[in-house]
């Protein structure tokens, strides 16, 4: 059973534990009257989401903070009477993960938890011993809405046996994707061998990954297994398959429909049983419509497959990952940064991340050898990346005028505007934020 802790004063406390939510049946309720007990509850019950209701805007700040220090995973839910959209911003960057008003969102609210309720379980505690000690690796920092779907469908195609294809944006997550597949398969005490395809001449492709027999070419001196021998058992990952020539992809279709293969060199078949996990950043449908990628190939590697979403698409998480980098840069350096600067916030905020997560913890960790303060400041971030941030476009006034007819057509109603644009509730007050439009 799943725990919810609670963390309530009066209204939402009676609501959750009667009729309006009694339909979300796996969670276990733990209520809790102040902070202090709040983090004692989280660290002996390890919740799956953290419920806030609090009276001053001031307090829930601070009360955001104080559990966040203890732990930076869990989904946090905040609810207030009455807020702003500068009290909204103020709470995502504090690390809440969604905001509704009381009580005139309680169905926002329901749909919320039924949605975690129904999301896989992989949050660690932060002081609780594991028992896999690489569990952490399998938990993706984030709680918004593609984040949320993405971990339903690593813990159902982990479950199975299929090929995987990954696609994604460089710095996306591909490969943290593809070892989370591996070690939640019941293949995860077997080898997951990594293979870049783009990182390997086109001529030595087919050696890495086949292996060679003694003589096969000048300078085999000795007989020498390939990735895929060494993946026996296991999961193959190969990163940028659309980087691989033809004739490489023919000999990886041989093996995919055959489970056999030979050595550079060699006339003996070797039998070998491997879950392929492939990624890339290119479009594989546009490269077959081309003749650039055989279309037999892509059918055997496109049987479950996860689109990352970029950074720009979920800037909702870069509070919880800057919370986690933070945290990760403070361990490794024995520093202690608590926080970026609300002009750093901006910054990061408004930019658009081309580089993705891989960006983003880049430009932190040059700013914690720049910086001398507790906060990290403007002048702590890289000179190069200030540059890029000064030349980058400026906003979109068709998305600014989308953003405005929807709130016109829902007459102003934010949850209704932000589910009529796809969006989650924050990605609508971090826009209207950017384009400056103020609630009539």
């Amino acid at each position: 059973m799943r725990t919810i802790i609670l963390f309530v004063e009066s209204q939402v406390s009676a609501a959750l534990g009667g009729k309006p939510l009694s339909d979300l049946h796996p969670w276990q309720i733990v209520r809790c009257s102040n902070a202090a007990e709040s983090v004692q509850k989280i660290l002996s019950q390890c919740p799956a989401v953290l419920v806030l209701e609090v009276e001053g805007r001031e307090q829930a700040i601070q009360n955001i903070l104080q559990l966040r220090r203890v732990d930076r995973n869990v989904p946090a839910i905040l609810i207030i009477g009455e807020g702003s959209e500068e009290f909204a911003r103020a709470a995502f960057r504090a690390g809440i993960s969604d905001y509704f008003h009381w009580p005139a969102e309680i169905d926002g609210l329901r749909e919320a938890l039924h949605r975690l309720a129904t999301s896989p379980d992989d949050h660690v505690c932060p002081f609780e011993q594991p028992t896999n000690p690489d569990k952490r690796e399998l938990a993706f920092v984030g709680c918004s809405r593609p984040i949320q779907t993405i971990k339903a469908q690593v813990v159902k195609i982990a479950a199975r046996n299929s090929n995987v294809l990954i696609t994604g944006e460089t710095g996306t997550g591909k490969e943290l994707l593809a070892c989370a597949i591996h070690r939640l398969s019941a293949r995860s005490d077997k080898p997951f061998v990594r293979l870049n395809c783009a990182a390997i001449p086109d001529s030595l492709v087919e050696s890495e990954l086949f292996g060679y027999e003694r003589g096969a070419f000048t300078g085999a001196h000795i007989r020498t297994p390939g990735w895929l021998e060494a993946a026996h058992q296991g999961t193959l990952f190969l990163d940028e398959v659309g980087d691989m020539t033809p004739f490489t992809q023919a000999k990886l279709l041989r093996v995919i429909e055959n489970k056999e293969f030979h050595r550079l060199g060699g006339k003996a078949e070797i039998k070998v049983d491997v879950r392929f996990v492939v990624a890339t950043n290119r479009n594989l449908e546009d490269m077959v419509a081309q003749n650039r990628f055989r279309q037999d190939l892509y059918y055997r590697l496109n049987i479950a497959r996860i689109d990352l979403p970029p950074l720009r698409d979920r800037k909702e998480d870069i509070a919880m990952l800057l919370q986690h980098y933070i945290h990760e840069f403070n361990t490794q350096s024995q520093q202690h940064k608590k926080q970026v600067t609300n002009e750093v916030w901006n910054c990061l905020m408004s930019y658009d991340w081309p580089g993705n997560i891989r960006e983003l913890r880049n430009v932190l960790e040059a700013s914690f050898v720049n910086s001398i303060h507790e906060d990290i400041g403007l002048d702590d971030l890289p000179e190069q990346f200030r540059k890029r941030f000064r030349n980058a476009e400026s906003p979109s006034t068709d998305e600014r005028q989308q953003l405005l007819s929807a709130l016109l057509h829902t007459k102003w109603n934010k949850s209704k505007a932000a589910a009529e644009l796809q969006w989650s509730r924050m990605t609508l007050y971090r826009k209207m934020h950017k384009y400056h439009i103020i609630a009539s």
